[in-house]
């Protein structure tokens, strides 16, 4: 503890004189009013004199003027002195980029405490910032003046991170009269960090400051692939497994869908899988981390992180005819995962697509290749399919380039023209080569591994895939280099050429089975894949017509706490080839640029290094034992004049003033009882009260409870996805311990061996009768259920018997078809799970007190195992014997379950709508 004003201590000097005059002056003689002197006939003669004030009067005197001496002393409680060092002013450097946004309450604490120091020192402070601030965002990023602290304190209190990175290496010192420096670091390392750090040292005795960094994350560029979005988050490397939650959000702000990842030890990037429909996919603007404040924890999505779609050219002869039509195979690979859209060049080119695909004959019109060779230097990526037509006009060209006469003239024009195919990735050799057949020695080709600069690299090669006739390119230097995937002669399979801003891609063989078996095999879906991720086309042109940059002008960036707004005036266009590849800046703020019809993300992550620590610059110390210092004055100055108080009642009590009735002692009395009473605190509300979440009960059994959790994720994940309910994450109870009225459905896996003790069967009870459904599963698939001869059941019975011991069960019917439960969302016949095969029961009865409603569901089928969902939005668990169409018939079974427990019979209720319009009718 300091004093600001020590010399008010002097004061202390006078107690001796106070204690003298206190002593020298009693208080005022007692005044006793004598209503009659008949009244003090009866009265004992008595004669006092009051002299002095009683010792604790006098101590509680003292005391007050010493409490009050202290108080305009102004001593403060210093929480954690820096030592000073030198003589000069102190510079403080505040790291203020997006990594700082996570701790940057305690960092402004930390500097506000420093500003302190710096007071009581009468020393100058000089505040620098290592990321650069916006025009009229408040300081310049510059060498700063010493100015006294108490003028920086406005300016601290305004400051706030921003949305970019930090660029050490700019920064811009002052050149003399710093005595120490006080560096809040963000421990993120930069390239910049050793010249910087040695600037400092230079400068004078450096002291860093650095947070936890353990809750650092960064949202990065996410992987894309056909049936998911692969999440990546990025941290500082540490031994130790972390955990972050992901939120995919609409335009909107609706969430879509919530995921959990973790981060290996030792690792610096994290993923996890989100697993959506294309139709929600697509609709999702934003990632965005639980917890992480800042830019850090946010990245928008544009169209290149969408499904790209993808045009056919089909019509006129070409057919999807099964098997043999040359859009079969090619509908069949791409229509599951992609938007896929079939028609003529005109019909495709006037929309925007980011992939063509021609079947071989496709382009023979000379017109229709000239819109597809501007639509290809634009950006678009044209895929060609070689065949009997592509190998015939290669080979006419040159016979039928000097016709006779005039006729045959434009007729040889024509075909030559025609022959001049442009869009090919380089000329080819007349005709088709064969390999294998009753007229050849050879045999049909397999493939060769795929080159490492190929987008095919690392897909693997099936022994199976043979080609039996394709078509040649002729030598050529470059050949190599645009060779993409080739035969294990040697030979080119796949060659490309760039064009203009785009890509011409030409397999040698066909699209269907006649040249290859290639078609055929899952490598063929791969492959075309990859092209699709790799294409850009008309949503991402990034040259104008005369080749040069096309600029996107900022129209809505990020502010340092994550929050979208108009750009700033300082903000400047970024060209188009370069989103995803320039690091955010305050020239470059994070947010969305472009117009409306081609907008892209610029993110806080994009074009960073991979996230490090930062080495030490000067003597480490931890930001959390930062914090301002406390002034202990006002606390003092409250205390004397409080006892001052206190003297004031205790004379007036001494001088017969102060007289309370009995009454009024007692209320306060009482008062001072309800106050030193300890406070209420309101219980927590449970988190299943305030949104709808699913229950499971816990058995015990670590990897029942494990399925259980799982399966209810995959389930409610599901139902968010697939219907408007909103279920939240599910919970584990214990009936008879935790309050079940939370919970519209409690799935309940019976295990062998299960003994429910009378209290959780007494909740249970009770939960039933209050409208919420038990759906019991027994997990033993189609075996022999209850039977009147215990020796009869199956082991799942036997369970079941024994565990709902002592349940209100009504007597039960089989659900079939015409049941709630088999039409409340879905139209249902079966209800699988993991297992298919074993009924499902639900009450006979009418229950009239709960809308019909069956307060058990009981089965068989494993519904849990079914549902699953890991940590990487993997299935887990196989489904038997149907696979994964079995599995989204056990999810829509559960979506009915769920809709039946929130919604009640309101389907049921439907069929007696036409009667009630007859009555009203009438």
């Amino acid at each position: 503890m300091i004093l600001l004003a020590p010399w008010l201590l002097l004061a202390v000097a006078a107690l001796p004189v106070l204690w003298w005059l206190l002593r020298a002056i009693p208080p005022a003689p007692r005044r006793q009013a004598f209503p009659a002197m008949l009244l003090l006939a009866g009265l004992a003669q008595r004669r006092q004199e009051t002299r002095r004030a009683p010792p604790w009067l006098l101590l509680l005197r003292l005391l007050a003027a010493l409490l009050l001496i202290a108080g305009l002393a102004q001593p403060v409680l210093v929480q954690h002195g820096t030592s000073r060092s030198g003589s000069g002013g102190m510079l403080v450097v505040l790291d203020n980029g997006w990594a700082a946004a996570s701790e940057w309450p305690q960092r402004i604490a930390a500097v506000d405490a420093v500003l302190d120091q710096a007071g009581r020192d009468h020393r100058g402070v000089a505040l620098l910032t290592t990321a650069p601030l916006a025009a009229g965002a408040g300081m310049p990023h510059a060498a700063p003046a010493l100015v006294p602290a108490s003028q920086l304190r406005a300016m601290l209190d305004a400051m706030r991170p921003t949305a970019w990175n930090t660029d050490r290496g700019h920064v811009v010192l002052p050149g003399s009269g710093i005595g120490q420096v006080i560096y809040v670091a963000d421990g993120v390392a930069t390239a910049a960090d050793p010249g910087f750090g040695a600037a400092l040292r230079r400068l004078a005795p450096v002291t860093e400051l650095r947070a936890d960094t353990a809750s650092l994350r960064l949202l990065l560029a996410p992987l894309p692939q056909p049936d998911r979005l692969v999440v990546r988050v990025g941290a500082l490397p540490r031994p130790m497994l972390r955990g972050f939650t992901v939120r995919a959000e609409d335009a909107q702000g609706g969430v879509l869908a919530r995921v959990q990842g973790r981060i290996p030890s030792g690792a610096g990037v994290g993923d996890v899988a989100l697993v959506l429909p294309v139709e929600l996919r697509n609709r999702i603007a934003r990632l965005a981390l639980d917890g992480v404040p800042g830019t850090g924890g946010i990245r928008l999505l544009d169209e290149g992180d969408r499904r790209r779609p993808v045009g056919l050219i089909g019509g006129g002869g070409f057919s999807d005819t099964p098997l043999i039509g040359p859009l079969f195979y090619l509908e069949r690979a791409l229509s599951p995962d992609t938007e896929l859209r079939t028609g003529d060049v005109a019909h495709l080119l006037s929309r925007q697509i980011s992939v063509l695909i021609a079947p071989d004959g496709a382009l023979d019109d000379a017109a229709s290749r000239d819109r597809v060779s501007a639509w290809v230097r634009g950006g678009g990526m044209l895929v060609r399919f070689a065949g009997p037509r592509l190998a015939a006009l290669q080979q006419q060209a040159p016979d039928q380039a000097a016709p006779d006469d005039a006729d045959a003239d434009d007729a040889g024009a024509q075909v030559a023209r025609n022959a001049a195919d442009d869009l090919l990735p380089g000329p080819l050799l007349g005709g088709s080569r064969t390999l294998g057949g009753a007229m050849s020695w050879t045999h049909p080709a397999t493939l060769a591994p795929f080159p490492p600069d190929s987008p095919f690299a690392g897909l693997a090669v099936p022994s199976d895939v043979s080609v039996s006739r394709q078509v040649l390119a002729q030598p050529a230097a470059d050949l190599d280099r645009r060779t993409w995937a080739r035969l294990s002669d040697g030979t080119p399979l796949v060659t490309h050429v760039p064009l203009g801003s785009g890509q011409v891609v030409l397999f040698h063989v066909t699209a269907t089975g006649d040249w290859s078996s290639l078609p055929f095999s899952g490598l063929f879906v791969q492959m075309l894949h990859r092209l699709v991720e790799r294409s850009v086309g008309q949503l991402a042109q990034d040259r104008d017509a005369a080749g040069g940059d096309v600029m996107l002008a900022p129209f809505a960036t990020f502010d340092g706490d994550g929050v979208l707004g108009p750009p700033p005036p300082s903000a400047l266009g970024v060209p188009a080839h370069a989103i995803g590849h320039v690091a955010a800046s305050a020239a470059h703020p994070p947010g969305l640029y472009g117009p409306r019809s081609d907008r892209r993300a610029l993110n806080a992550g994009d074009a960073l290094p991979a996230l490090a620590s930062s080495a030490a610059i000067g003597t480490q110390s931890d930001l959390a034992d930062r914090a301002p210092d406390r002034p202990l004055g006002p606390w003092l100055l409250a205390g004397g004049l409080l006892l001052l108080a206190i003297d004031l009642l205790a004379t007036l009590w001494l001088r017969g003033l102060l007289r309370l009735p009995a009454r009024t002692g007692a209320a306060a009395a009482l008062v001072l009882l309800c106050l030193a009473g300890r406070p209420a605190h309101a219980d927590p509300v449970p988190a299943a009260a305030e949104e709808t979440r699913l229950g499971f009960v816990v058995t015990g059994d670590a990897h029942t409870d494990l399925v259980s959790r799982q399966g209810l994720e995959g389930l409610s994940s599901y139902v968010n996805a697939r219907t408007s309910a909103v279920l939240g994450h599910p919970d584990p109870v214990q009936p008879g311990h935790d309050d079940l009225s939370f919970y519209p459905l409690l799935y309940w896996p019976v295990t062998t061996g299960a003994h429910p003790d009378p209290t959780a069967i007494a909740a249970l009870n009770t939960y039933m009768s209050h409208g919420g459904i038990l759906m019991i599963d027994t997990q033993a698939g189609a075996e022999p259920g209850l039977a009147s001869n215990p020796g009869d059941e199956g082991d799942g019975a036997r369970a079941l018997r024994q565990a709902t011991r002592g349940l209100d069960i009504p007597p039960l019917a089989q659900v079939g078809t015409g049941h709630v439960l088999a039409h409340s969302f879905y139209l249902l016949h079966a209800f699988p799970g993991r297992t298919v095969g074993a009924p499902v029961w639900v009450a006979a009865g009418a229950d009239q007190g709960n809308d019909n409603v069956s307060p058990v569901i009981i089965g068989a089928n494993d519904w849990a195992a079914a549902w699953a969902v890991d940590e990487t939005g993997g299935t887990p668990y196989a489904v038997i014997p149907d696979g994964e169409a079995q599995r989204t018939m056990a999810y829509r079974f559960g979506v009915n379950a769920v809709i039946y427990a929130l919604t009640g019979n309101y389907k049921a209720d439907q069929v007696h709508v036409p009667a009630l319009l007859q009555r009203l009718g009438e």
